[in-house]
């Protein structure tokens, strides 16, 4: 765990002198400060006029990170996409390796350095960084403002539609309609619907939802949807710790297990499934069940699990309704922290250093990302993180449409343990937590390597209220490996280096934090990654070690990875919408399959290798287990490249990762899980577009009885043979644990891709290799 230095207190004629200069109109705002570099160096000393501010505090202040190049005797300072060198006692600076005059040199005193209080609008301000562009026409795909978010509030209170104890659960953009969308991005053509928001309320365990018009700032439509179930919302964390405190009859269950401190008890609010009563528990009563941990002063109370106690907590009463006590089971209370505290530290890293000295290759507009070919729209959603909007790629200066939206629809993460404390854990953590609420704040140098640039992001709270994030989303670009090589026998070599633009979010839920990149390529594939990492959920069991009697028994569901600490098996499922418009939106599902077809042909061969395409019909027959002998398109029949294949780009779910690709969900057919959440058992899902069909799991999926997803979207069974498609890509992994993951699991990728198919004439990326 890396320590935090605590940065100097400026006086407030220095913050004063710096307001104007950290401010930036921009809808993703820059934020973030890397760690404090070593002392300013020893120069000569002279100058240190009232007007002059120290170096190293005012700008570590500003969010830059100060370095000495002690080889080059500079200084040398980097704030996302700019890079700043300059010597002692010069007033030339180098911004992005254009020349710069500043007002006064860079000047020593008693060894600290010191610049003209003006120096942070000279040189950041200078206009020699072009990374981030002024957005002269908004995107109408802009995420809603604080101004938004507070308009959409006073809306309803302005119709008498609003109640102090209302909760939200999302306040965001209720988007226009596709085609205005593509034609403003295409041909700049305004869009004519008004500017609206999308709404959801939880007024006790009822849910409301509706739009409203930013614009002629009026109510459009308001409906309680019935039989649903909303999130779990930040609040309800604290309303359940508070229970299990209050709660007599749980303070008993934890002095038999030897706790008389129940502040001491770390309480985990999990949503409690559906069972058709099964469970005992009342279907429509709002619900969470809480399994606990035991905070020993280690920092790491996951690895003290209360086991065979669970508590009901009731939101609405705000108390323990029920305790369910399988029998006491000893606590693990060794240490276990996971920050390295207890280790003996290792050899010192020396620095790697990742510098871009001319400035970034891409530019940020507003929402707006430009990278070599490639454009798109970016903002952060409460539910599902990052969506990337109208994707192109620019194919010699034709602009050619790829994907509308892409986002993660949904993730779901089941265990398969079946005691009181495990069978009803399967958490849809986007849809029954949301995702984007929970976004995990980034770190340059952990998080993300030091080039990269940190973009902060708006949401809405569940008051109603904006919600600033810091470091939500993170863009760095970086070597992709070789892009293609070839040495000729007594040639020169031909080789080119392959760049990647990698997106980057993290989200915490829990004792896991999920890491998602988005990654493009020169070439035209877009990779979609999905880490996991963070603490895994253990249980606490009597065997000490597999030469124990009860190791059997006690590993039944998992495996011991450490002394009285199972690791129960469980998986990590994700699934990903992308609204692929391939050159368009009539689209189809293509499948080509590789086969061993008999040699008809004569010669001494009795086989040969063929391929067998089909286009396949609705959305039923596509949906469908993925083969990786197989290849599975989107295409585009009515475009052709120049020899006449029709342009394409290849499904590919799952390629690669350490633990097991899941294949399908490790339940049986008749679990109440199936009956809910088709998603995760079939890879590849292709249905029409409905605006209106946005997560896999369906919108309201907390204690949900049916799969009001895609198991949904597809049983009317439409068309998508040239047809405007969505394609739905499940892929994920079978977490068997190992103690190589404890007490903190290395971050383990599962990988997806979207690689184009004959949607090039050739390789697209052989202008790489020309100087220049």
């Amino acid at each position: 765990m890396r320590k935090k230095n605590k940065k100097p207190k400026a006086n407030r004629q220095s913050l004063a002198r710096k307001t104007a200069a950290a401010s930036a109109a921009l809808t993703l705002a820059i934020g973030g400060a890397s760690a404090l570099p070593p002392a300013t160096p020893k120069a000569e000393a002279h100058g240190g006029a009232e007007d002059f501010v120290q170096l190293r505090e005012t700008l570590e202040e500003f969010g830059a990170n100060v370095k000495w190049d002690g080889f080059a005797g500079m200084i040398v300072i980097a704030k996302n996409s700019t890079t700043v060198k300059l010597k002692p006692n010069s007033n030339v600076a180098l911004v992005n390796g254009s020349r710069l005059e500043l007002e006064a040199p860079v000047v020593m005193k008693k060894n600290v350095a010191y610049v003209s209080h003006h120096f942070i609008n000279e040189v950041f301000q200078s206009g020699l960084d072009r990374t981030f562009q002024v957005e002269e026409v908004p995107h109408p795909l802009n995420p809603l403002t604080s101004d938004e978010i507070a308009a959409t509030v006073g809306i309803l209170k302005a119709e008498g539609k609003y109640k102090d104890t209302y909760r939200f659960t999302e306040i965001t953009l209720k988007e226009p309609p596709k085609e205005q969308v593509w034609n403003f991005v295409l041909a700049g053509q305004p869009v004519t619907a008004n500017r609206t928001s999308a709404f959801v309320i939880l007024d006790g365990k009822r849910v409301i939802e509706g739009t409203a018009d930013l614009v002629a700032r009026k109510v459009l439509t308001w409906q309680e949807v019935e039989g649903a179930q909303g999130m779990i919302l930040l609040d309800d964390f604290a309303a359940v710790q508070r229970a299990i405190e209050e709660s007599p009859e749980y303070a008993a269950a934890l002095r038999k297990r030897g706790i008389d401190d129940v502040k001491k008890v770390v309480s985990t609010p999990l949503t409690v499934g559906y069972f058709e009563g099964k469970d005992e528990l009342e279907e429509n009563s709002r619900l969470l069940k809480v399994v606990a941990y035991l905070n020993v002063g280690d920092g790491n109370y996951w690895a003290h699990p209360i086991e065979n106690l669970v508590a009901v907590v009731d939101l609405e009463q705000k108390k323990v309704i029920k305790i369910e006590d399988d029998g006491v089971v000893p606590i693990p209370t060794t240490p276990r922290p996971y920050d390295g505290r207890d280790q003996t530290s290792a050899a010192t890293s020396k620095p790697l250093e990742i510098t871009e000295p001319e400035g970034k290759n891409y530019t940020i507009t507003g929402n707006r990302v430009h990278w070599q070919n490639w454009d798109f729209h970016l903002r952060l959603d409460s539910r599902v993180g990052p969506i990337l909007s109208t994707v192109t790629y620019n194919d010699y200066g034709n602009k050619r449409k790829i994907m509308y939206e892409g986002s993660l629809g949904g993730m779901i993460v089941p265990y398969g343990d079946p005691d009181v404390g495990w069978y009803f854990k399967s958490y849809l953590d986007s849809g029954e937590y949301g995702m984007g609420t929970l976004t995990s704040p980034m770190e340059r140098g952990t998080d993300v390597p030091d080039n990269a640039v940190l973009l902060d992001a708006i949401i809405s709270d569940y008051t109603g209220s904006p919600m600033k994030i810091p470091n939500a989303i993170a863009i760095f670009e970086r070597y992709g490996d070789a892009e293609f090589k070839h040495q000729e026998m007594g040639l020169e070599n031909v080789s080119t280096e392959r760049r990647e633009l990698v997106v980057r979010w993290i989200s915490t839920v829990g004792n896991y934090d999920y890491m998602f990149d988005w990654v493009f390529a020169q070439n035209g594939t877009i990779g979609i990654n999905a880490g996991a990492t963070g603490i895994e959920a253990v249980k606490g069991v009597v065997s000490s070690t597999m030469h124990d009697e009860t190791a059997a028994a006690d590993t039944k569901y998992g495996t011991l990875i450490d002394h009285n600490i199972v690791g129960t098996t469980h998986q990590h499922i994700y699934n990903f919408r992308l609204d692929l418009d391939v050159d368009g939106e009539r689209n189809s599902l293509m499948e080509i399959d590789p086969v061993v077809a008999e040699n008809a042909e004569g010669g001494p061969r009795t086989s040969t290798m063929q391929t067998e395409t089909r286009i396949v019909d609705t959305e039923k027959e596509a949906a469908q287990k993925f083969d990786p002998s197989t290849i599975r398109l989107i295409a585009n029949t009515n475009k052709e490249n120049k020899v006449g294949n029709p342009v394409a780009y290849q499904l590919i779910p799952y390629a690669g990762g350490t633990h097991p690709v899941a294949k399908g969900a490790n339940f049986r057919e008749d679990e109440w899980l199936f009956k809910r959440v088709s998603f995760m058992d079939k890879q590849i899902w292709v249905t029409r577009y409905d605006p209106n069909e946005r997560y896999p799991e369906g919108k309201y999926p907390n204690r949900s009885s049916s799969d009001t997803g895609l198991g949904q979207f597809t049983s009317d069974d439409q068309s998508i043979r040239d047809a405007d498609d969505v394609v739905w890509l499940t892929t994920g992994t079978t977490h068997v644990a190992r103690a190589e993951e404890w007490p903190i699991m290395p971050t383990e990728w599962v990988y997806a891709l979207l690689k184009p198919w004959n949607f090039f004439d050739q390789t697209p990326t052989l202008n790489l290799n020309k100087p220049g």
